[in-house]
This record gives C-alpha cells, sequence and structure tokens, in this order.
C-alpha cells in the first residue's frame, strides 16, 4: 500500500533529521466513495451505520505486516452506502491523517450489507 506524502515526511525527518514522531496508540481502517492520493485526502464514507474500524497488526518481517482479525465495516444502515472504491489506514478514528491508502475494485454495500477485509488480507510492506 502506497503511503502519503505526510506520513513519508515524518519517517523521513524521524529516521534522518533526528526529529520527534509519536505513533499512534491506535490505527483504524476507513473506506472511501473517491480514493485518495499521495497528497489528497479523497471522500470517506458517512452515515448510515458507517464508522471507521480499529486494525491491528503483527509483528513486522522482511518490511511487511498484515492484519491479524477480520475488519468489519457496517452493516449499512437507512441507505445504501455510496460504491467504495478505496480503504485507507489512519491514526486516529475521527479526522486525523491518512497514512497508507489502496484502491479496490468497486463495491456496492446495500442496507443491512458489510463490508469485511479478512484476517491476513491488510498488508503494508516498507520498501
Amino acid at each position: 500500500m502506497p503511503m502519503t506524502y505526510n506520513l513519508a515526511n515524518q519517517i523521513a525527518n524521524a529516521t534522518l533529521r533526528n526529529q520527534s514522531y509519536t505513533s499512534p496508540a491506535n490505527v483504524y481502517a476507513a473506506l472511501y466513495s473517491v480514493a485518495p492520493t499521495v497528497s489528497t485526502s479523497g471522500t470517506e464514507l458517512t452515515g448510515n451505520g458507517y464508522s471507521r474500524t480499529s486494525v491491528t497488526f503483527s509483528n513486522p518481517a522482511n518490511g511487511a505486516v498484515s492484519s491479524n482479525v477480520a475488519t468489519t465495516f457496517g452493516p449499512a444502515t437507512g441507505n445504501n452506502w455510496p460504491t467504495v472504491v478505496a480503504f485507507s489506514i489512519v491514526d486516529s478514528s475521527t479526522a486525523g491523517n491518512i497514512m497508507y491508502y489502496k484502491g479496490i475494485s468497486g463495491r456496492n454495500i446495500k442496507i443491512g450489507d458489510s463490508f469485511t477485509i479478512d484476517s491476513g488480507n491488510l498488508t503494508i510492506a516498507i520498501s
């Protein structure tokens, strides 16, 4: 998954310029109807049973980590969700900063349906 310029700048400052970086206590997955990019925030879903979901990761191996529990959003309530075209890892349960992001094939989530990323299927590799 690509990282945003914001995170890349923080890592560069921490590792190469001796500036402090405080890791977030928790990280969350978020879903988007317009994909974020390296420098833009995209359009995150809101309402109708949607909220960011806490994610935990395995210990790194060869520069990569994978989610170690299923990450489930929903179910959708009230109205269908807009087509989901991307997800990200963010540093806060609301607002905050996108750290990593990835586009996906459009997924339609109808009332009563959930969106799940199975354990181990969310992998971030630092290279």
